[in-house]
């Protein structure tokens, strides 16, 4: 869990408080989302 509060926090800016707050399932998807987003940065 705290890796991916990490993550988050690292690439969004978020409080940490407010990462702890979602719900494991929405810190995953935002997770995966910006793991997404940085492949498509490292592909262009």
């Amino acid at each position: 869990m705290t890796e991916e509060v990490a993550y988050i926090a690292y690439h969004f800016h978020w409080p940490m408080q407010a990462i702890f707050d979602l719900e494991h399932r929405d810190r995953r998807q935002w997770v995966a989302q910006i793991a997404g987003l940085n492949q498509r940065a490292n592909e262009a």
